[in-house]
């Protein structure tokens, strides 16, 4: 784990602990994403970013994100599931290996599959963001262990080589300016602003996420 992932999480464990503002926390999980087309994993109600369906068996999990996960699917809808499905994994470190697994062997078995690179990085990169949910629950590490392995890859390189499949894509742009910081996210977001209709939903989600930035 690098200094700077190092460093992160361990910001990421104060604003969890200290503090509950709309949008505190890690952008990739704490903050819903308005979509528009393609399914969703199934969610609680309420306000806030941590409300999942407490009657979700957790067991369907990665095949329904699997197939959530269509080559069709918007790249957003896409976020909002492996949000969901990240959250979801936390409370399990054998569900989340195998939902992890099951993206990354997808994106291994193609050169040519953008999304499918994209959708196993965002998930990489979620589930570093997610740690601090995770420790909240003093969970046994050792259970942990082939999950905190998989993660140490570079998961925004996985989803800049899914833009260099699809060039110009101002969504993917919007999710890699989530996942950096510093003048790398700047550069990311600037490109998603360029390219963003005014009222679209794109435009919508770079509103919503500004205080991040």
């Amino acid at each position: 784990m690098t200094t700077s992932i190092r460093s992160f999480i361990a910001a990421a464990v104060v604003v969890f602990t200290f503090a509950a503002p709309a949008l505190a926390g890690p952008p990739l999980i704490c903050h819903p994403f308005t979509t528009d087309g393609g399914g969703l994993i199934a969610w609680g109600t309420g306000p806030g970013w941590n409300t999942p369906d407490r009657g979700y068996d957790i067991k369907r999990l990665v095949a329904d994100t699997t197939a959530l996960l269509s080559a069709d699917a918007p790249v957003i809808t896409r976020m909002e599931n492996i949000r969901r499905a990240t959250i979801y994994a936390m409370r399990d470190p054998q569900v989340a290996n195998q939902l992890l697994k099951s993206v990354i062997d997808r994106a291994l078995a193609t050169s040519t599959n953008g999304p499918a690179w994209f959708d196993a990085g965002y998930m990489i990169e979620s589930f570093k963001q997610a740690v601090p949910i995770r420790d909240e629950r003093r969970p046994e590490l050792r259970a942990w262990a082939a999950v905190d392995e998989t993660i140490k890859v570079d998961g925004y390189s996985w989803v800049k080589k899914a833009m260099a499949m699809a060039p110009a894509n101002a969504e993917m742009e919007f999710a890699a300016s989530l996942m950096t910081q510093g003048s790398t996210a700047s550069a990311h977001r600037a490109k998603a602003l360029a390219a963003a209709r005014k009222g679209s939903l794109l435009a919508k989600n770079l509103t919503t996420s500004a205080d991040f930035f």
